[in-house]
């Protein structure tokens, strides 16, 4: 049952009500603390035909951050009252097929912690490491639950949630030629950043050519947006990446494409702005003040759009194969090597 205590849950509940007729919702698997137990929901809609593309939205990783679960809510819940009157809309989603996982830990919203009720920090749970030197205890610990970052115990499963979220990027977006995942988060610096893998290397992927052509026309079509695109691990290298483990899995087949990106939003700016915020465990990573959080829920509309619309039109921008190679030389110029 529903704790009233969180509004997040009780929210998608309803917008999965309101929607009925349009979504297919899931329950992945039952979340277990000492008070509750939480459903972990996935939500489609669109063509399911696995000829199409798909994009997936995830919040909610880091129960802390609360602010990327009510983005990845508030997108949602866009689209399906929408849904009762846009017939473009409709005509869209016929080319495209959506996922959502808003809240991927609901135990560690409800208590509050970044990690999941295990003590297990889901974003370094995968089992893969760095062969490079990370940042000690943020870059992944396996010292104690106690701790943040803990990885989980060397050699046991993923936890509940990892594999949940696992299983749906497998079952929907893995198998199609073309599909992006955006993982949303706050809580680093001041700026609004979007993070593609590696985190656990500072090499780059294979589908550098593609992350490339994907900022360009965004840049192109969003002149004045205030995002940084750049590599996870321009910032700092980490073990068991969820993504990084996921965008290996997928392979590097040339004929398809698999893009997870990060919206890490700065918050830094909320607490610049409100500075007795920096007293709230909370206010760290979430903007406190109902006008600012409607406003970065207003925000990043214009992202997921952006998005979807990307996915539907993928064989208009993604470079051929002599393009590949001018795209990769300005995404190394651009991201690389300066750090070297």
């Amino acid at each position: 049952m529903t704790a009233p205590e969180l509004p997040e849950l009780i929210e998608l509940e309803r917008i999965i009500k309101e929607g009925a007729d349009h979504l297919e919702a899931r329950v992945l698997c039952q979340v277990t603390t000492q008070e509750q137990q939480f459903p972990v929901y996935s939500i489609t809609l669109g063509n399911p035909s696995q000829d199409v593309p798909a994009v997936g939205f995830f919040g909610g990783v880091h129960g802390l951050e609360r602010i990327g679960a009510e983005v990845v809510i508030a997108y949602l819940r866009s689209l399906v009252m929408r849904l009762q009157w846009d017939s473009m809309l409709h005509r869209q989603l016929e080319s495209v097929r959506l996922v959502f996982m808003p809240i991927v830990n609901p135990g560690g919203v409800w208590q509050g912690t970044r990690a999941n009720p295990n003590g297990v920090d889901l974003m370094r749970n995968a089992p893969l490491d760095s062969s490079e030197r990370v940042p000690f205890l943020i870059g992944g610990q396996r010292i104690s639950a106690g701790l943040p970052w803990y990885r989980g115990p060397l050699h046991g499963p993923m936890e509940a949630e990892s594999q949940a979220l696992c299983q749906v990027v497998e079952d929907e977006l893995l198998a199609r030629e073309f599909s992006i995942a955006l993982d949303c988060h706050s809580g680093f610096g001041i700026n609004d950043r979007i993070w593609f893998p590696y985190a656990h290397t500072a090499q780059p992927i294979e589908h550098l050519p593609e992350i490339h052509a994907l900022k360009e026309i965004f840049d192109q079509s969003n002149a004045s947006h205030r995002y940084i695109f750049e590599p996870q691990s321009r910032q700092y290298l980490a073990h068991g990446d969820l993504w990084d483990y996921l965008y290996r899995s997928a392979g590097s087949q040339p004929a398809r494409h698999f893009l997870p990106l990060t919206l890490e939003m700065g918050s830094w700016l909320w607490v610049k702005k409100n500075p007795r915020q920096i007293f709230s465990r909370h206010g760290i990573f979430n903007p406190l003040i109902e006008h600012r959080l409607q406003r970065v829920l207003r925000r990043h509309m214009a992202w997921f759009d952006f998005l979807t619309r990307a996915a539907c039109s993928h064989r208009r921008w993604i470079p051929g194969n002599q393009a590949r190679q001018g795209h990769r030389d300005r995404a190394l110029a651009h991201w690389y090597e300066q750090n070297s």
